[in-house]
């Protein structure tokens, strides 16, 4: 089983980025998908969370309005697009996967399984 996450890099404050997580390795339809972050001396947060039927998607505050979680099962990925990027969004972002969740039960820190991360750097 792999989760691979790319599309992180460095980018100005105001700018996008977009994250895409493929996964291999399993059922891909069935799992509920989130995206997560660890800022520089801070533990991992979560992000966003999308159902494994995608009927639904939940955020945490800081990042409604200006992050948006997608995915494509057919290419067995899931995408984090990212606007209004802030000084403060710069970590390590991390995509993870649980079979059959809720949107909202992808907020949980325990996981099927995790991606390897990809490094988002803004520059203010």
């Amino acid at each position: 089983v792999q989760l691979q996450a790319s599309g992180g890099g460095l980018v100005q404050a105001g700018g996008s980025l977009r994250l895409s997580c493929t996964a291999s390795g399993i059922p891909f339809a069935n799992y509920a998908m989130g995206w997560f972050r660890q800022a520089p001396g801070k533990e991992r947060e979560f992000l966003a969370g999308i159902s494994w039927i995608a009927d639904a998607t939940y955020y945490t505050d800081s990042v409604k309005g200006r992050f948006t979680i997608s995915r494509d099962n057919a290419k067995n990925t899931v995408f984090l697009e990212m606007n209004s990027l802030k000084p403060e969004d710069t970590g390590i972002y991390y995509c993870a996967g649980s079979v059959a969740r809720t949107a909202q039960a992808m907020s949980s820190m325990r996981h099927d399984y995790w991606g390897q991360g990809t490094l988002v750097t803004v520059s203010s």
